[in-house]
């Protein structure tokens, strides 16, 4: 404890300037079995975690939409571990990657899963690749203000209205209001879009779920969070942005998504949780973990905590879905 009876957190949040839940795996596959073995490894290796006296620093380097759930995991950790510092960097999920291969921190949180070429990175580095943990549950919205009546889009008509390049299939692009029947006589005309800059783990996931990997307009107004991107589309009504799940507020109201000529489906906890809503996503956090080294106790006891009840409740509360109860215990069991 601080003098002032607070905890000892340091905390660090470096505003700066994707892979779907669908997507699972094949590009990594030839390492499932190694990064399996490691988390048993991990987990195993350290019975009576909570009751040891734990200390050190606690660094990540990520995700700025994960970065209030760091946080608030963090907090767990240090009111059980007082002698626990937390340093966490929220600089997009792009600076993950780089700053795992440069050594400069373990714990890389990233709201989308590695690319090909950031994992052949890292394993081209150190000889071995890096652990992969799912640690809770997120989705991209689209979302309009509360009082717009649009209420459903598919993923064809969106990548009308956010790209040039319409890789998606549409056949003309989409700018107007008066495109849609439930927005024929709203009394706003250009759609004005809002959405993430190049560092975020949203952005290159948007771009490839719903732009079908195309370029986005170049008159889209980007933000470094997903809160500023709510905040704008909340205050003008003839806006439309994508923004992170957890940052919904009651200034709008997220559209239901459909796929090709299915039914639309809102981002709602049930939805997400069960990969039925198309644009939900696993939120990872990667270690830099040396196949013949301990994991430092502060990390170890950090990711147990992450996985625990308590930790999924954290999620929850922190406007994210926790992992399902079939995910936990293969994670548990193998570390997928």
């Amino acid at each position: 404890m601080n003098e002032d009876g607070s905890l000892p957190i340091y905390y660090n949040i470096c505003s700066a300037m994707g892979n779907p839940f669908k997507v699972q795996a094949t590009q990594h596959r030839t390492c499932v079995p190694f990064i399996r073995l490691l988390l048993v490894a991990l987990l195993a290796s350290s019975p009576g975690a909570w009751a040891s006296n734990i200390s050190g620093t606690l660094g990540a380097v990520g995700s700025d939409t994960m970065a209030g759930l760091m946080l608030r995991w963090g907090e767990a950790l240090v009111t059980r571990h007082p002698d626990v510092r937390l340093q966490f960097q929220a600089s997009g999920s792009a600076s993950a990657p780089p700053a795992l291969l440069a050594g400069t921190t373990r714990l890389g949180p990233m709201s989308r899963r590695m690319t090909a070429e950031e994992y052949q990175a890292f394993e081209k580095r150190y000889g071995y690749p890096p652990l992969e943990v799912k640690v809770a549950l997120d989705a991209l919205v689209v979302v309009v203000h509360r009082h717009n009546p649009l209420r459903q889009l598919s993923l064809a008509q969106l990548d009308a209205i956010f790209s040039t390049t319409r890789e998606c299939g549409a056949q003309a692009p989409l700018r107007r209001w008066q495109a849609f029947s439930a927005t024929l006589d709203w009394p706003y005309g250009k759609i004005a879009l809002h959405g993430r800059n190049l560092a975020s783990g949203t952005y290159g996931l948007f771009r490839q779920q719903v732009l079908c990997g195309g370029e986005f307009r170049r008159d889209i107004s980007e933000y470094p969070g997903s809160s500023a991107v709510i905040a704008a589309v909340g205050e003008s009504p003839g806006a439309m942005g994508y923004a992170a799940y957890n940052h919904l507020t009651p200034m709008v109201h997220p559209l239901g998504v459909a796929e090709q000529e299915t039914q639309a489906i809102l981002p709602t906890e049930e939805a997400i949780q069960s990969g039925r809503y198309p644009l939900s996503r696993f939120l990872y956090l990667y270690v830099n973990l040396p196949p013949d080294e301990p994991l430092p106790a502060a990390e170890r006891a950090f990711i147990e905590l992450i996985l625990s009840d308590e930790g999924q409740r954290i999620a929850r509360a922190a406007g994210f879905v926790p992992l399902s109860p079939p995910t936990l215990k293969a994670q548990e069991l193998t570390g997928d």
